[in-house]
C-alpha cells in the first residue's frame, strides 16, 4: 500500500522475466567519475584517434631522424670521414674482411657504441635495402641559421664568399660543393628545405669531412634568403649557361658574393634568377652541352679564389 516504507519497489516485466525493482536504495551506492574526460582522451573517439595518429607520426619522425648508412663500403669511408655517428650495427655471424675490420677499430677509438645484432634485425632496422651485414647510425646534421652564417662570413676579415643550391637533389653533388667551399675560402652553403638534399651521411661522406668546417644554413624559401644576403651587402651572382657575363671577366669576384648553382638538368629556377644580380657562364668547349653542378661550383669557387689571391682592387659593398 502507498507510504509502506518496506516496499522493494514495482515488479517489472523483462524477457528475463518479473523483476523486482531497488525501490530507489541502490542510489545510494552510486559513485561519480569525476569530471567527463576531453575527447582525445575518450577511448574511441575520433578526437583520440586522430591524436593516437598523430602521435605515432610524430614518433616515426623522431625515430627515423637518425639516418642508417649501410654497406660495408660506404660505412668504413664514413668513419675515415669522420661522419658523425652515434653506433655501428652488426649482423651477428658474418664473414669479417679488412673493412669490417677498420670500422670497428675506428668506432672503438672514437667511442661509438657496438651494437651485434640479428640479421633480421638488421633487415628491419634498414627496411629490407642490402646491407651486407653493417650499419652505422648517423644522428640529425646541425643546421646554422642564416643570419649566424652571413654574421660570422662578415667578421672573418675577408669579402663573404657563400654558396646557395637551387634544386640540388643529389646528397653526393651537396658534399661535394661543401667540400669545393671549404678549399676555395667558402663561408657556408644555403640549401632550401624542400626539392633539395639535405646534409645526410651520404653528402657527410661526399664532402670528405668539410661538412663539419663550413657552416650550412637551411632556409625555408632560397629566394627570400638571397634577398637577406643583398640586404647584408653580397652581390648574387647566378650560373647560368645563357649568362650576360663570361665566368673570367667577372670582375666582382672580389667583392662580397653569394653564387647560386641551379640543377643540372633544370638550371635555376625563374624567381631564383630573377633575384640575381648578375648570372654568368663558364666558358666551356662547344662539345660540351654542361657540367655537373659540383663541378660547375667548384670552377667558380677556384676562379673567384684566384682573383683574390692576384689582389685584384675591392670597391665597396653597394647601397642596399
Amino acid at each position: 500500500m502507498a507510504g509502506n516504507s518496506r516496499r522493494q519497489g514495482a515488479v517489472r516485466k523483462s524477457k528475463k522475466g518479473p523483476q523486482v525493482g531497488s525501490g530507489g536504495q541502490r542510489k545510494r551506492a552510486l559513485r561519480g567519475k569525476g569530471p567527463t574526460p576531453p575527447a582525445e582522451a575518450r577511448k574511441g573517439h575520433p578526437a583520440a584517434r586522430r591524436s593516437a595518429a598523430a602521435e605515432r607520426h610524430r614518433s616515426g619522425r623522431e625515430a627515423s631522424a637518425a639516418e642508417l648508412l649501410v654497406g660495408r663500403n660506404p660505412v668504413a669511408e664514413a668513419l675515415r670521414a669522420k661522419v658523425p655517428a652515434t653506433a655501428l650495427y652488426l649482423a651477428r655471424g658474418i664473414e669479417t674482411d679488412e673493412r669490417i675490420t677498420e670500422a670497428v677499430r675506428i668506432a672503438g677509438n672514437r667511442g661509438i657504441a657496438l651494437l651485434e645484432v640479428s640479421r633480421a634485425e638488421l633487415d628491419r632496422r634498414t627496411g629490407g635495402v642490402l646491407h651486407q651485414g653493417i650499419a652505422l647510425q648517423v644522428p640529425p646534421f646541425a643546421y646554422h641559421p642564416l643570419d649566424e652564417v652571413l654574421r660570422e662570413a662578415d667578421e672573418s676579415g675577408v669579402p663573404p664568399l657563400l654558396v646557395a643550391l637551387d634544386g640540388i637533389t643529389d646528397p653526393r653533388n651537396l658534399g661535394a660543393v661543401i667540400r669545393s667551399a671549404l678549399a676555395f675560402g667558402g663561408h657556408g652553403v644555403i640549401i632550401p628545405e624542400r626539392r633539395s638534399a639535405g646534409v645526410t651521411a651520404t653528402a657527410w661522406r661526399s664532402s670528405a669531412g668539410a661538412a663539419a668546417r663550413v657552416p650550412v644554413a637551411q632556409v625555408t624559401n632560397l629566394v627570400r634568403a638571397l634577398k637577406d644576403c643583398r640586404a647584408a651587402g653580397l652581390f648574387v651572382v647566378g650560373l647560368d649557361a645563357d649568362g650576360t657575363t663570361s665566368l673570367d671577366e667577372l670582375e666582382m669576384a672580389t667583392e662580397p658574393l653569394v653564387v647560386v648553382v641551379g640543377s643540372e638538368g633544370r638550371g635555376l629556377s625563374r624567381l631564383v634568377s630573377e633575384t640575381c644580380d648578375l648570372t654568368v657562364a663558364i666558358p666551356m668547349a662547344r662539345a660540351a652541352e654542361s657540367l655537373n653542378a659540383s663541378v660547375a661550383a667548384a670552377v667558380t669557387l677556384a676562379e673567384v679564389a684566384r682573383r683574390r689571391r692576384d689582389g685584384v682592387h675591392r670597391s665597396p659593398p653597394p647601397a642596399r
